[in-house]
Formats: structure tokens, sequence, C-alpha cells
């Protein structure tokens, strides 16, 4: 099914895939497949996916392209992609500039996602 709503441009659906096949949940594994899926999705804006691309390619000792992958997905607003490039800093695997431009970017998204009415619907616990 999710193939189906996939090729129906479903981005969700492509990252839902991309799991699957990674990990082998409910099909074969097959990795490179689940990588595939993952970037599909990650050019189409999905922020999941795209700090999915940031960790494997971390655990593959990648780790500029790890950076870029997670500034990516920290300047659309994911705070476990901020976290990951603040712990490479740690370890001196980023920049303390990269770091620097996340937080930042990281900051800017949350701060351009605020509304009046999400405070709203949120404090009366929509």
């Amino acid at each position: 099914m999710w193939t189906e709503v996939a090729d129906l441009g479903s981005v969700d659906a492509l990252y839902d895939l991309g799991i699957a096949c990674y990990n082998g949940d409910g099909v074969e594994e097959d990795k490179p497949r689940g990588i595939r899926h993952w970037q599909e999705a990650a050019m189409e804006g999905h922020v999941l996916s795209r700090h999915n691309l940031g960790v494997v390619e971390y655990n593959e000792g990648k780790y500029k392209l790890a950076v870029q992958h997670l500034m990516i997905s920290s300047k659309l607003g994911d705070e476990e992609s901020l976290n990951a490039i603040k712990d490479m800093f740690m370890r001196g695997e980023a920049t303390r500039a990269q770091y620097a431009e996340a937080l930042r970017e990281y900051g800017d998204a949350v701060e351009e996602m605020k509304s009046h009415q999400r405070e709203e619907a949120m404090r009366v616990g929509i």
C-alpha cells in the first residue's frame, strides 16, 4: 500500500517505505533501496528522511555529508538533527561555525512556526 501511495506523491509513504526497506520491517532488508526512498522524500522536503540520511552518512564515517544533511533538517525545525550536530561538534566532527549556524537556523524555523492560533490550540489541548 505504501508503494501505491508513494506513487501518488506521498513523501510520508516514501519515508515509511525507506524505514521498512532499511530495517527489513515486513519486507526483505534492502538498505540501498531504503536510502533511495529517503533520498526521494528528502528532495521533496521530508525532514525525517533528510535526518535519516544524515544518520546513515554518520554511521559510515562520512561526517561532512552527515553534517550537510543534518544542517538541512535542523534548518527545517528538527530538534533531533540540531542535537546530532551539537554532539558531532562536541566530538570534533563538526565545526563551531556549523553548530552555531544550525542553532541559529533552527531557532529561526521554530520562531517562524509560532502563531497565535497554534499557541491557542495547544493551550486548550487541541
